[in-house]
């Protein structure tokens, strides 16, 4: 096959036809399947087309709600966008748990971020360019303030200048390390652009300064931000008597303490570290995506910092004091609500309606909570019943949906395992029963196609 050239500039009927012909075995299937996720309105199909390049269809995620958060006595309904099957029961599960001892209490640490210019400058007299860069650093401010002035306006801008020496590290390697307030805003596009201006006015100042000739020589590798963003940073909470973690077949305090023994091995043990932190960011990546934000930048910031000490750890904690359970998380939420498709993406400003249009700081907490929430309800079954039962529970129909079973067959395999431990292979036999096939190898061809 010859390269493609121009693709981004063919009509998206043409891409689709391209596609589907070299690329798949049934290309009018294809098509049809591409076109029945278009929008029944044109105008908010073109809009979704602009979002990215080369668009063919959409991609949909079920759009969901988990009622009853009670988050600093406010009462929530915190829509998620996300795939896997058991998120959305577990946060409201844990949402509804928590709203009758009290709520999550939440409460915002910090909101800096972080951009760098990243340079080489080889000068031998280091102290000389460290008072070079300190004689300079007002006109960074100054020259910046076309820029800045709006964001400042609403309370944002530059917070500060730093000159780092990384050279110990790389030879010549420098940083300009700058913090940042946004606002309500991700800051993303604001934070690159103060940068590229900075490193501009870095080089000319360097160029024509008092510094020798051969001292004079600077090189940017790139100035960009940084998606960790560990002093933005958001705490949530809940907590209560031990005695009111009633639990059917535990004694609440044998609850607690096995509870706390599952965060211990998560905080020292890096293998259980990834599993548990990626069911906190399967809450926190779900209200993320419903609202609009970037979930990539969210996720590496959260990993990041559960590294920041030398080894992975967990980024929940857990402590009994006496008669008291507190369970909380401390995590870096670089979160926007203004900019981005905050405001185009039909879905994301419904969430933020349903969310009473919270602001950054609030949309933090909101998202802190569901976070802690899933990893609540993640540890309450692994400690108790397991985590198998209440999942597949609720991939169960994902498998009947696999082998194409009718209402009335759905009805029937959900009503016997009500009582009974879900497993894929019980699910393929049950069906296979209903229908009569002697063997299930024709529902196991038909799962694998």
């Amino acid at each position: 096959m010859q390269p493609v050239k121009g693709f981004s500039k063919w009509s998206k009927d043409a891409k689709i036809e391209w596609v589907a012909n070299e690329f798949t075995q049934n290309p009018t299937k294809t098509i049809e399947l591409l076109k029945s996720y278009f929008h029944s309105d044109a105008q908010t199909q073109q809009l979704h087309d602009e979002f990215i390049e080369n668009t063919l269809s959409n991609y949909f995620l079920p759009f969901a709600v988990a009622p009853n958060f009670l988050i600093n006595n406010k009462p929530y309904c915190v829509p998620l966008a996300i795939e896997e099957s058991s998120v959305v029961a577990a946060a409201a599960k844990a949402a509804g748990y928590w709203q009758k001892r009290g709520g999550f209490k939440t409460n915002i640490i910090s909101t800096t971020k972080i951009g760098q210019v990243h340079f080489i400058w080889n000068g031998l007299n280091k102290n000389d360019f460290f008072s070079f860069f300190e004689s300079i650093k007002h006109l960074f401010i100054e020259e910046t303030d076309p820029i800045t002035k709006n964001m400042r306006q609403r309370g944002g801008g530059i917070n500060d200048i730093f000159l780092v020496d990384k050279t110990h590290l790389e030879p010549g390697y420098y940083q300009l390390h700058v913090t940042f307030e946004t606002c309500d805003s991700m800051g993303a596009n604001f934070i690159n652009t103060v940068l590229e201006e900075l490193a501009k006015i870095l080089v000319r100042e360097i160029q024509q300064s008092s510094l020798p000739i051969s001292e004079q020589e600077i090189s940017i590798i790139m100035s960009i931000l940084s998606n960790y963003t560990p002093d933005c940073l958001v705490r949530a909470e809940v907590s209560c008597p031990i005695q009111q973690l009633n639990e059917d077949d535990m004694d609440p305090q044998q609850f607690a303490e096995k509870f706390y023994r599952a965060v211990r091995i998560a905080e020292i043990e890096p293998y259980r570290a990834a599993t548990h932190n990626k069911g906190i960011m399967n809450g926190i990546d779900s209200v993320v995506i419903a609202t609009g934000n970037d979930f990539r930048a969210i996720e590496a910031c959260a990993h990041t910092y559960a590294s920041r000490n030398g080894q992975y750890t967990s980024l929940t904690h857990c402590t009994i004091n006496d008669d008291l359970f507190s369970f909380y998380i401390e995590i870096p939420l670089s979160l926007g609500t203004v900019g981005g498709i905050t405001s185009l993406h039909p879905l994301v400003k419904l969430a933020h309606e349903i969310l009473s249009y919270p602001n950054a700081q609030e949309l933090m907490q909101i998202t802190a909570a569901v976070g802690l929430a899933q990893n609540f309800s993640a540890l309450r079954s692994l400690t108790t019943t397991g985590i198998q039962k209440g999942h597949m529970k609720m991939h169960l129909l994902n498998i009947l949906n696999q082998l194409e079973a009718t209402d009335h067959e759905k009805m029937l395999i959900v009503e016997y395992f009500k009582d009974k431990v879900v497993s894929h292979s019980a699910a393929v036999d049950i069906f296979c029963q209903l229908r009569g096939i002697s063997h299930p190898q024709w529902a196991e061809d038909k799962l694998r196609s």
